[in-house]
């Protein structure tokens, strides 16, 4: 039992997200954040990709645990502090900064099947381990993008529901999706959990080419 626990895919999954998944999401909202005029991230020091930045203890923990004892699949990194007050664009700017976190995910998700496809068209010779990390690279940083677009707060797709509602509606509803988001969030992965792990693979395969 040890041994399954210990599994190597399990240790990779781990890394890519504490070492690569969560640090540059965050560090793109950081970036966009005060590129787009609001230094509150850079001030608390999270304009970086160092993963001991945007380390989350109980969100570390929780996706250590997940994934070493198997099933779904849980963790967040430290929110990265914004000020929307700050933003040169007082409309679009927040979006544009919550958007950027899903946004490098499947920019890195793509890096990734560009690396497999060349491998396969060279038909370059690697360690069948290497072949692995490089889809599960792929997987769960699309994982990460489309997990992060579910329109509930505190994921990055509530920022653009509330910007597409209208304001009387987006009023109503941020403190009663603000309030009860981790338990919406749960119901919704349980309930919808087969079509969003289909979208992932067939997204997966698409960059993948296979």
């Amino acid at each position: 039992m040890f041994d399954a626990i210990i599994d190597p895919e399990r240790i990779v999954l781990i890394a890519i997200f504490l070492l690569i998944g969560f640090p540059v999401h965050e560090f793109a909202h950081a970036a966009s954040a005060y590129l787009l005029g609001d230094a509150t991230a850079k001030h608390f020091g999270r304009l970086t990709l160092n993963p001991a930045a945007h380390f989350d203890p109980l969100g570390g923990l929780m996706l250590v645990l997940s994934v070493l004892l198997g099933g779904f699949v849980i963790g967040w990194a430290k929110p990265t502090p914004v000020n929307p007050a700050n933003l040169r664009d007082r409309r679009n700017g927040e979006v544009v900064v919550a958007l950027a976190g899903p946004a490098s995910n499947l920019v890195m998700a793509a890096i990734g099947a560009v690396a497999v496809r060349l491998l396969i068209g060279l038909d370059v010779a690697v360690p069948g381990a290497v072949g692995t990390i490089l889809i599960l690279f792929v997987f769960y940083n699309v994982a990460l993008t489309v997990f992060n677009l579910i329109p509930v707060p505190p994921l990055d797709g509530s920022t653009l529901l509330f910007r597409v509602l209208d304001p009387r509606t987006a009023w109503q509803l941020r403190p009663i999706l603000s309030q009860y988001g981790f338990v919406i969030i749960l119901v919704f992965v349980f309930t919808a959990g087969r079509p969003i792990a289909n979208l992932i693979f067939d997204v997966t395969r698409l960059l993948v080419g296979f």
